[in-house]
């Protein structure tokens, strides 16, 4: 077999071998979907699973085709975030009167259920009652200092605030929704104050409701990092195991000062899967008391998941002192005591184990095995900027004190800047009197230590004090871009805004709905395929069979880039799909019209082909080139089910011109290198 055939025959094989790994994860994660479904009739069972295929099924889990909302059944939901309800907070209490409750009231009735600017419609009312802003809302000792106008100062700062009101509440939903361990939700703007929030696979509507519409809790608590730490995590693996063992002691005293690792590529050498590097957990330096000396890679990983079920998770980093570099170290066949007591420590868990780490951190038995003054949580961001190639995505963890030193009440203001004499962007925060005299007392008092700054359980930043903060105004630094800054001034602000979210809209699909829809798209789907393909084989005989090989790789592939690039395939989706099918179908009927003039016209069938396809080229590429043009303002200002079936669209376009040319000429190419002279595609018998 020549190269060239070799070439034409991995031109039709590579691309189905490419879908069927793409799609893989998608049925071994139904597959032990069904599997887990079948144990949660047996609590023992199904933790044994879990510890057992957890990692496994999480990865299958994130990289399979996901299904829309209208699919899978859940809710939809309609935020607005309450402007004047952040008006109202924003003013001085004692000056409220009723003038001020009257142009509030105005506004209200004016911006209810319109996209009117609420900001803008409150301040025409304000103006024309002939009040000041200044009689209501306090100027800020910033402001002050840089003179100008009062009243523009005060316009613009309720301007910002409520900007960033719609960006916090987006940002503390988010967070929320991920700790609930909901999958495929989409949050978006809509317009200037409202979020749309689609939740598939809901299961509990009351418990979301109260999930979006509780305040934030935020709050600053100082880090604890010692080896007690690791004598906590050892503590939870022996609950896990069901062994019974005493309640470590940790020194309230001791407070860490460990200062974030700044190396992050010493956290990248961390990347390792727990299968392939379980052996390299072992301490080999300790032969005698190894229990898994001669065992394989795969039967230490076992063990390993069975014997450390919570710290196995864990990739630790060590430095004896802030110049030094940070090592890597495991948790693995060691006791506390082996670690030493002076030093700073890191702690860090990949985000394919994630889930099941904080599923254990909230069960009863596990929280009363973490001493009562001692709190473990995880960062809200992985570490670093996420890889590009597959690679896990690292999480840092945290020992904490239980109880807050200082919360989110006291925050008047954060915003985010830049630091003049480095350049590097830092976040400005502005506390209450009462709070800014507290957040002295303890900065002053934990000098080169570090302060977490905690949002609804999850840690957003952990800087280091560097010295004694008096006055209520604060510099935080350490973030490496301004992306990262504006970020963490959205969150401390979670605790300075006032504003409320409200569902002004619901909308339920019911599980029956979602079958119904997924049973009724395939249907439609099948016979319009089949109606297809049997037109194909009846007009165009041989070619047409052909065709119909190349349109079921044109679906294949284009379900599995949906899953590739981790697309979510609704019912637009699917009607995406079958418009796909019928341009690819176009493209095959434009070549063989063009393959049957040269044939008639004596042409040989090598000929036939490469004519054929060179003069369909031109429309063919027409054709498909519209519809790509068609699907980008649809990407570009479409949302929900429209964006979804601009992407359907817009992937099956392209590969339609992959499979009804490349493809379609391949399998011509290798008939004609066959020897063979005719191929019937249709064309009229000639005496």
């Amino acid at each position: 077999m020549s190269s060239k055939t070799w070439s034409k025959w991995l031109l039709i094989l590579l691309p189905i071998v490419a879908g069927a790994y793409l799609l893989w994860p998608t049925y071994n994660y139904y597959r032990m979907n069904q599997e887990r479904e079948g144990l949660l009739g047996d609590s023992a069972a199904l933790e044994s699973w879990d510890l057992a295929n957890g990692e496994d099924f999480a990865k299958a889990r994130n990289a399979r085709l996901k299904l829309g909302l209208d699919l899978r059944g859940g809710m939809y939901v309609t935020l607005e975030v309450d402007i004047l309800k952040l008006i109202e907070e924003s003013a001085d209490p004692l000056s409220v009167d009723e003038d001020f409750t009257n142009i509030l009231e105005k506004t209200r009735a004016q911006t209810d259920n319109t996209d009117l600017d609420v900001l803008d419609t409150y301040l025409v009312n304000f103006r024309a009652s002939g009040k000041s802003l200044l009689q209501y809302f306090p100027l800020s000792s910033s402001d002050e200092a840089k003179g100008g106008d009062p009243e523009k100062a005060i316009e613009e700062k309720l301007r910002n605030d409520a900007a960033g009101a719609v960006d916090q509440a987006m940002e503390v939903i988010r967070q929320r929704i991920n700790k609930y361990d909901l999958s495929e939700v989409n949050i978006q703007k809509q317009g200037a104050r409202r979020i749309a929030i689609e939740l598939p696979d809901v299961k509990d509507e009351k418990e979301i409701r109260a999930l979006i519409q509780t305040t934030a809790r935020l709050e600053f608590k100082r880090v604890m990092m010692t080896r007690d730490l690791i004598r906590t995590f050892y503590a939870i693996d022996n609950v896990l195991k069901g062994v019974v063992a005493a309640e470590p002691v940790v020194d309230t005293t001791a407070v860490d000062s460990t200062a974030k690792a700044k190396d992050t590529t010493a956290i990248a050498k961390a990347d390792t899967a727990t299968k392939d590097t379980a052996a390299a957990k072992v301490d080999t330096s300790k032969k005698n008391a190894n229990p898994y000396a001669g065992l394989s890679d795969d039967e230490v990983a076992r063990r390993v998941k069975r014997d450390y079920p919570f710290s196995y998770m864990l990739t630790g980093l060590f430095a004896q002192s802030e110049k030094s570099s940070f090592q890597n170290f495991d948790l693995v066949l060691k006791k506390a005591e082996d670690f030493p007591e002076q030093g700073i420590y890191n702690f860090v868990v990949s985000g394919t184990v994630l889930p099941q780490f904080l599923k254990y951190l909230e069960r009863a038995d596990v929280k009363r095995a973490i001493p009562t003054d001692l709190d473990i949580v995880v960062a809200a961001r992985p570490e670093g900027t996420p890889a590009k190639d597959g690679t896990p995505e690292f999480y840092n963890v945290y020992g904490v004190v239980r109880e807050a030193d200082l919360t989110g009440d006291v925050v008047t203001e954060a915003f985010p800047s830049f630091d003049q004499s480095s350049n590097q962007p830092m976040v400005l925060m502005e506390m209450t009197g009462e709070g800014g005299e507290r957040w002295a007392q303890i900065t002053g008092a934990n000098i080169g230590k570090r302060i977490a700054i905690i949002l609804d359980g999850r840690v957003y930043s952990a800087p280091t004090v560097q010295n004694k903060i008096t006055g209520g105004s604060s510099q935080i630094t350490g973030a490496t871009s301004p992306e990262e800054a504006n970020l963490l001034a959205v969150v401390l602000k979670a605790g300075a805004l006032k504003a409320p979210v409200k569902i002004i809209e619901e909308r339920v699909v019911g599980p029956s709905l979602g079958e119904d829809s997924i049973r009724r798209g395939i249907t439609s789907s099948i016979l319009s395929f089949a109606l297809i393909v049997l037109f194909m084989l009846a007009y165009y005989v041989w070619g047409g069979g052909l065709a119909d090989i190349a349109l079921l790789m044109n679906v294949l592939l284009v379900v599995a880039g949906l899953a590739g690039f981790g697309g979510t395939l609704s019912l637009p989706g699917i009607a995406g799909i079958i418009l796909s099918t019928a341009m690819a179908v176009d493209a095959n009927i434009l070549i063989f019209e063009r393959m049957r003039e040269e044939l008639y016209a004596g042409k040989t069938l090598k000929v036939a082909i490469d004519l054929g396809f060179e003069k369909a080229w031109s429309a063919i590429i027409d054709s498909n080139l519209t519809n790509i043009l068609a699907t980008i303002p649809l990407l570009i200002w479409g949302s929900g089910p429209v964006r979804g079936f601009a992407v359907t669209l817009l992937v099956g376009a392209v590969i339609t011109l992959f499979t009804a040319v490349v493809v379609t000429r391949a399998m011509f190419t290798l008939i004609a290198a066959s020897g063979a002279t005719t191929f019937n595609i249709g064309q009229k018998r000639t005496a």
